[in-house]
C-alpha cells in the first residue's frame, strides 16, 4: 500500500532539502505552489508540513512562510555525578565545549536578592522567604543560544561567612565552587540533578529561537549541591534546548578502571 499523499510530500520536500534544493534558511513554496504541483488539498499539504516540523527540518514564521531550519551540531554536556566536583558547573561549561572544539561564552552575570521560593528554600534547607543570591547568565556556543542558567546561594554564605563575590555582577573567573573551596574551605562532594522536560516558556523561545508552537522541548535540570559536611551550598537550575543538547551520564569513572 503507498504512503498517504501528505507523507508522499513530506518525502519529497525532504529529498529536495538534503540534496541542496533548498538551502538552511530558505523559504519553501507556498501551500498554493505545493497544492498545485501535487494535485493535493491545502489541508493535505497542511499535514506534509507538519511532518516536516516534527522532523525538525523547517519551521513556520506565521505571516511570513515555511523556511528550512539550519542543522545544529548538538554539545554533549557530560552530567556525570563525578564530572565538575573539582571545578563547578561554570568552569566545567567551558571545558567540555572546547574539548569539542567549539567556542564557549557566558554573559555578565546578573545579579539579584530576592526571598527563596519554596522549592528553592526547601532544597537549601532555609526557613521559608529566606533571602537568597540569584546569579542568572546566558551561555552561548559558536554564538549559537546554548543554556540559560540561574544558581542560587544562601544568604548567609555573604553575611555571615564573607563570600562577597557572590553578589558582585561580575564573572568568578576560577568559579564560584573553587571560590568557596579556596577561600572558605566550603567543598562541593557531590549534587543531585532532576531532570524534566518541558514545553518553553515565551521568553525561553525567545532567547533560543526555538519555533513557537513549542514541538521543541526544553529539558530542565534542577541541581542541589552539597558540602563535605552533607549540607546545600547552592541550587542550579539549567534549562537547555532538546534540539542542540546530549547528555552523557557515567556510571562509574572509565579513567579508574
Amino acid at each position: 500500500m503507498p504512503d498517504p499523499i501528505y507523507r508522499q510530500i513530506a518525502d519529497s520536500l525532504q529529498r529536495d532539502i538534503e540534496t541542496g534544493k533548498f538551502s538552511e534558511g530558505d523559504q519553501l513554496p507556498t501551500e498554493q505552489e505545493i497544492s498545485d504541483v501535487w494535485g493535493a488539498s491545502r489541508s493535505t499539504v497542511r499535514d506534509a508540513i507538519k511532518q516536516l516540523t516534527t522532523r525538525g527540518l523547517v519551521e513556520a514564521h506565521p505571516g511570513q512562510g515555511t523556511f528550512v531550519r539550519r542543522k545544529i551540531t548538538p554539545i554533549v554536556t557530560n552530567l556525570s555525578a563525578t564530572h565538575d566536583l573539582g571545578t563547578g558547573d561554570e568552569a566545567q561549561y567551558y571545558i567540555d565545549v572546547r574539548r569539542q572544539h567549539r567556542a564557549p561564552r557566558s554573559t555578565v552575570p546578573r545579579v539579584e536578592i530576592q526571598p527563596a521560593t519554596k522549592l528553592v528554600a526547601s532544597e537549601l534547607r532555609l526557613p521559608p522567604g529566606s533571602q537568597v543570591v540569584l546569579r542568572h547568565q546566558q551561555r552561548f556556543v559558536d554564538e549559537d543560544p546554548y543554556s540559560l542558567q540561574t544558581s542560587f546561594y544562601p544568604m548567609e554564605l555573604v553575611t555571615a561567612r564573607g563570600a562577597s563575590r557572590l553578589i558582585d555582577a561580575v564573572d568568578v573567573e576560577e568559579g564560584t565552587v573553587q571560590y568557596l573551596r579556596r577561600e572558605f574551605g566550603i567543598e562541593q562532594v557531590g549534587y543531585r540533578d532532576v531532570i524534566t522536560v518541558r514545553s518553553p516558556e515565551s521568553a525561553e523561545i525567545m532567547f533560543f529561537k526555538l519555533p513557537e508552537d513549542g514541538h521543541i522541548a526544553v529539558f530542565e535540570n534542577f541541581r542541589t549541591a552539597y558540602d563535605q559536611h552533607g549540607n546545600p551550598i547552592r541550587v542550579t537550575i539549567t534549562v537547555y534546548p532538546a534540539d542542540r543538547n546530549w547528555f552523557v551520564i557515567n556510571g562509574t569513572d572509565p579513567a579508574t578502571r
